[in-house]
């Protein structure tokens, strides 16, 4: 039997070929991959300024809250995308049924919340990119449909 959030497993070998095709791994990978876009977009040219303005604004209706909600949960989902698979990594070590159902309910937890939250900020990024006007966007106009684009598949992938 599989025993208690898979118990009867604990203390194999790694094996990389194996734990890459898990399916929770490759999801895991795609998500990290989706908040590093999402994140790098906003950082890399979310923030304009005009010819005129030396000032930097957020390209998202100039409203710097949009920006940085969406680079916040970048950070946090890539950040915690790496924590997690550093869990999944260790995972088949962990004996104790109590550690490994802990565990297991972080994860469901956090990705359930991180789900909502990617939600939230495809909402509220499409809200403003809406309310932009075009003569405000020099750069960054891609970038910016890029991050809601991957914000949209981050809800999926989480």
């Amino acid at each position: 039997g599989g025993g208690a959030y898979g118990a009867a497993k604990a203390g194999g070998a790694f094996d990389l070929l194996r734990f890459v095709q898990q399916p929770q791994v490759l999801a895991r990978i795609v998500s990290a991959v989706f908040a590093l876009i999402v994140f790098s977009c906003l950082v890399g040219d979310g923030y304009t300024s005009r010819p005129e303005d030396p000032r930097l604004f957020c390209v998202f209706n100039q409203n710097e809250d949009a920006c940085r909600y969406g680079i916040g949960i970048g950070v946090l989902a890539f950040l915690a995308c790496i924590f997690f698979f550093m869990v999944d990594v260790y995972f088949p070590q962990i004996s104790n049924t109590t550690d490994r159902k802990y565990l297991v309910l972080a994860d469901l937890g956090f990705s359930g919340l991180w789900t909502f939250l990617w939600f939230i900020g495809f909402c509220f990024l499409t809200n403003q990119w809406s309310w932009t006007r075009p003569e405000d966007v020099y750069i960054g106009a891609d970038s910016a449909r890029a991050a809601i684009t991957f914000s949209f598949f981050s809800i999926f992938s989480w």
